[in-house]
């Protein structure tokens, strides 16, 4: 218990820019996309999929992200073009995870969202458990439904966010945290 406690004290979301390659591969990957599909899920419903971006397939996203930020920025210079374009390449693992919450009977959309929410954290945690750092991002391209169309969402699937996996190339440092006394209420007292 108190390795899992200091993980969770531990950990730092890290920007991709700052994350090389090893990433997880393999068996080790296969085993942190099922670490994060153990997420509480009402209904059982696994209301979230994965879309895995690794190696050359990195660059074919960021070709998608840089042609669409072109064609909804006419007048953005290639510097900015290209600053697009790194977004899915910086981490040598990014893991798409899609929201695919859907209405049903007894199991509100929220708790859905929620869920998909969960596993990205999850995600995270499990990959700073392996050695690894990593960021959950969504940007710009995580809402324009062309580049989610091109990635392989349905009309109907969200993008939860992605999940940018690697080895930190500089010491992890934290940032501020709330102060407590301002974010908790006991209720009753």
């Amino acid at each position: 218990m108190t390795d899992t406690l200091s993980l969770l004290k531990l950990r730092r979301s890290v920007p991709p820019q700052f994350l090389t390659a090893p990433g997880p591969e393999g068996a080790q990957l296969d085993e942190l996309l099922a670490i994060a599909a153990r997420v509480p899920d009402h209904g059982k419903l696994a209301p979230w999929r994965f879309i895995v971006f690794k190696g050359d397939a990195r660059n074919q996203a960021a070709e998608v992200v840089a042609r669409v930020f072109r064609e909804r920025n006419p007048q953005a210079s290639e510097e900015q073009v290209e600053f697009e374009r790194k977004r899915l390449t910086h981490a040598p693992v990014i893991v798409g995870v899609v929201s695919r919450a859907r209405e049903h009977v007894k199991i509100p959309l929220w708790e859905q969202e929620l869920s998909a929410g969960a596993v990205c954290m999850t995600m995270l945690v499990g990959a700073y458990a392996m050695g690894y750092a990593g960021s959950w991002l969504t940007n710009w391209f995580s809402f324009d439904r062309e580049v989610l169309t091109a990635f392989g969402l349905a009309a109907d699937e969200r993008m939860a966010g992605f999940v940018h996996i690697g080895t930190p190339t500089a010491p992890i440092s934290d940032r501020d945290r709330p102060v407590m006394a301002d974010i908790v209420s006991y209720y009753g007292s």
